[in-house]
């Protein structure tokens, strides 16, 4: 019954916990619609009556915002206010339907509808006195509106964008394992197709000849062995290849990221590293770790990494211009620098407030060899 449509905002946006919280602050100034005429006026069935009533009417309302069809937020905005003008003769903040109203129709993502309705349902506020209401609530209404809605729309666009950029990145990464799965097939044709056949041929040979001719059966055998262990040797050669391209394809995963999110990416690599897969596995995944931080926390317009080899070590610099202050242990730091220390490195962060951050990590050459 309450599972989210798939046209609703949930279900586009996969639940983000903002909504959540944002449906549960709207519903909790309900306390307000009856703590405010309690106190002022205390309990009385000719007030309370109607405020249940309205309550029970916005509640499941409210639910549809978030679980129902899009399409249907302009009917439900439409729905609120008509609740807010039947109360208010009976509760004196019966105006706080008017501000949920605007802030449901902020969810359409179409500001145009939005500051319409919201100029719309302040003028009804200015003329809240006409329907019974003892105050005009047009800066509650106008301020609310505005200031709320300008913050859900803003959110709802990075969510989104958030939302696209990780589809294509999955979109990305399943093309790339598919070419990756296309290549290693045609590497392994290419270098097995013609030795196992040599083998096979070798074998049936060494077969025959095992009674009739015993020596030359032998050095069919030693031959067979020698083209395996030949063949054994290439097929390590090209796994070894295969696992040493982590940090290369880091790097592209880092400016499919950072240029959809409007961040110019430069980087520089070696055409050889000369790593163990293990090493420039875990290199991988701190250089992940860093360019995600840039993603969410920076706001820069600009990064670089830049990968050396220096005399006895090797060195990777990580850099932005965003608003630094980034925290010793904080943002996935910590298990950054314990990877880097495992290796028997060094990392060490420069980030001063609105100056950019600097990160850099050099590995031993006697370790990285």
């Amino acid at each position: 019954m309450f599972a989210p449509r798939p046209d609703s905002i949930l279900a586009q946006l996969n639940s983000p916990l903002y909504l959540r919280w944002q449906a549960g602050v709207s519903v909790f100034w309900l306390i307000a619609l009856l703590q405010v005429p309690l106190a002022n006026h205390g309990f009385a069935w000719h007030w309370f009556a109607p405020t249940l009533a309205s309550i029970a009417v916005y509640l499941p309302i409210y639910v549809m915002v978030f679980i129902g069809p899009r399409r249907y937020l302009p009917w439900i905005a439409v729905g609120m206010a008509v609740i807010g003008v039947a109360l208010a003769p009976f509760n004196s903040i019966a105006e706080g339907y008017l501000l949920t109203a605007s802030l449901v129709l902020s969810y359409l993502e179409r500001p145009r509808v939005w500051l319409g309705g919201t100029l719309l349902l302040t003028l009804l506020a200015a003329a809240w006195p006409m329907f019974g209401g003892v105050k005009p609530a047009l800066e509650i209404v106008l301020a609310g509106g505005v200031v709320g809605g300008f913050g859900n729309v803003l959110y709802l666009r990075n969510v989104r964008k958030d939302v696209e950029l990780r589809l294509s990145q999955v979109e990305v990464r399943r093309l790339a394992t598919l070419a990756e799965r296309e290549r290693i097939g045609r590497d392994l044709h290419d270098l097995l197709g013609h030795t196992l056949s040599l083998v096979t041929l070798k074998s049936e040979l060494a077969r025959r000849l095992a009674i009739a001719d015993p020596p030359r059966a032998q050095r069919e055998m030693e031959e067979v062995e020698r083209v395996s262990r030949h063949a054994l040797a290439e097929v390590r050669a090209a796994v070894t290849g295969m696992r040493r391209g982590d940090l290369a394809a880091e790097i592209i995963s880092a400016r499919l990221m950072l240029e959809a999110s409007d961040v110019a990416f430069e980087a520089s690599l070696p055409v050889s590293l000369g790593l163990p897969p293990d090493i420039e596995a875990t290199l991988a995944l701190v250089l992940r770790e860093a360019v995600t931080n840039i993603h969410r926390h920076a706001r820069a317009r600009n990064a670089r990494v830049v990968v050396s080899h220096e005399p006895g070590r090797f060195c990777m610099q990580i850099h932005d211009d965003g608003r630094g202050g980034l925290g010793a242990h904080g943002n996935g730091l910590a298990g950054m620098r314990e990877r880097v220390q495992g290796l028997g490195g060094l990392m060490q962060i420069d980030s001063p407030p609105r100056r950019g951050t600097a990160i850099v990590v050099s590995v031993p050459l006697a370790v990285a060899a």
